[in-house]
């Protein structure tokens, strides 16, 4: 009897000490130091994501120093009186990096700027409490915050033996938030396989098909997404670099915490653009339209403008922009690239600096006006050569419009057909003054001015 009372002993002490690793590991994920304080998906008063326009609310190194989320703080009444509905925050957490990261090398998903890791307690854009503050004022004023969600890759892991390469790996991460600690088996190669879709930069590439890390991701109550979600108070996700990972990943998220998803799918294919779009039931930033503005507006040559787009394939998933944090090539004739894609079909996005620095603001709050009251509906074009363009807005619970872009060096004058008869119209820019009247077949006779735009509607 006490040979048998040992053996059991002995075994019941080899069962507990082989317990698997991803059975402590999913124990440790369902516990975090901070509860969500809110569950609501939605909140109220917001102005609804795609009524208006989405500001990138940031460029590439911005000032160091803590003070961005105060700096946003000042803006956003403005942004949302112009017509903005959100804006898109930079990575917000802990980065390797510390207090001159821009957010792409993450390391502590729940330190915002609270916590004496990577070299500084705040991060490049500030504190935790002026973040939330900033966020605050920003749903105050009817505006939906976007997060950038960087989950492809992690940085700031200390060496550690890695048994499925065999050598010493950057995997072990401990992070002073006490979330998420990660191992070399959340990362490539693991148990599970060497690789997904792509790494990025020589970056600890995280594994997604691990239930741990879908936990801390997205599953459980205090993941990433339901504590941005519920406790920062984010209302949707701009999901980096989604070449590097599948898309049922954004999918799963999305159909997990809810909010406006947009994914950063680099690659001017419609066909990939249209496909990711589908697979992961989210939007995509517009890349094909970018390359056709470039080649339109860069080279001199709006004939472009009439190749296939995503918004021309499938306008309530395309997200148009002009130019963001990692390109700046579409230099000439900018403004006119503006008046494209606020005028055209897409949730259209303007970029910081843009915005605030470098282009004419009250131009662009009249093309935000103009995109917000009157371009509704399908797309028509109407005439495209090397210098002028022009389409039309059929209209959708609005009048509609005619957008008219000139890139030659001087006035000119097209007729077009309209969707109105008998009707006296008017260059809602004020570029024109003419006020001319619609035949009664809805022919007229508009212009433009050289390098610039016009856009017609009902007076």
């Amino acid at each position: 009897m006490k040979n048998f009372k040992i053996s059991y002993l002995i075994l019941l002490f080899l069962f507990t000490w082989s317990c698997s690793e991803e059975e402590t590991r999913q124990e440790e994920s369902s516990t975090t130091k901070e509860a969500p304080i809110m569950q609501s998906a939605q909140r109220e008063g917001l102005k609804p994501i795609g009524s208006g326009v989405m500001m990138q609310a940031f460029y590439w190194d911005v000032p160091a120093g803590g003070t961005w989320w105060n700096t946003l703080d000042t803006k956003v009444q403005d942004w949302s009186n112009a017509g903005i509905d959100a804006i898109w925050l930079p990575p917000v957490s802990k980065a390797q990096n510390g207090p001159f990261s821009m957010g792409y090398d993450p390391f502590d998903y729940f330190d915002f700027g609270e916590y004496n890791q990577m070299g500084s307690v705040e991060t490049r854009f500030g504190s935790r409490t002026e973040l939330t503050n900033m966020i605050d004022t920003a749903h105050q004023y009817g505006l939906s915050v976007i997060a950038d969600i960087v989950i492809n890759h992690n940085s700031g892991g200390d060496l550690e033996a890695n048994p499925y390469t065999g050598t010493n790996t950057y995997s072990d991460f401990n992070p002073l938030s006490g979330n998420f600690f990660r191992s070399a088996t959340d990362f490539h190669s693991n148990n599970i396989h060497a690789n997904d879709s792509g790494a990025f930069g020589g970056f600890s590439d995280l594994c997604h098909d691990q239930a741990y890390v879908q936990d801390w991701l997205w599953k459980n109550p205090n993941s990433v997404a339901k504590y941005y979600r519920d406790v920062i108070g984010f209302d949707g996700w701009r999901f980096d670099y989604v070449k590097g990972f599948e898309p049922w990943v954004v999918k799963d998220w999305k159909n997990e915490v809810g909010g406006f998803s947009v994914g950063e799918y680099w690659d001017s294919n419609v066909s990939t653009l249209d496909y990711w779009t589908g697979a992961a039931e989210a939007s995509a930033f517009d890349f094909a339209c970018y390359y056709k503005m470039k080649d339109a507006f860069m080279g001199n040559n709006l004939n472009a403008l009439n190749d296939n787009m995503l918004w021309k394939q499938n306008a309530s998933k395309a997200v148009t922009f002009v130019t963001n944090h990692d390109t700046d090539e579409i230099t000439n004739n900018k403004i006119l690239a503006y008046a494209y894609i606020l005028t055209h079909e897409g949730y259209p996005t303007i970029f910081y600096r843009d915005y605030e620095e470098w282009l004419n603001k009250e131009r662009l709050n009249n093309l935000i006006w103009i995109h917000n009251n009157l371009a509704g509906g399908s797309t028509t074009i109407l005439h495209v050569d090397t210098e002028e363009y022009v389409a039309k807005r059929n209209g959708y619970n609005n009048d509609g419009l005619v957008v008219y872009i000139n890139n030659s060096d001087s006035w000119q004058e097209r007729w077009v057909e309209t969707n109105w008869s008998n009707t006296v119209i008017k260059d809602y820019t004020g570029h024109s003054s003419w006020e001319p009247t619609t035949q009664s077949g809805k022919w007229v006779k508009i212009q433009a001015p050289p390098k610039s735009y016009s856009v017609w509607s009902l007076k």
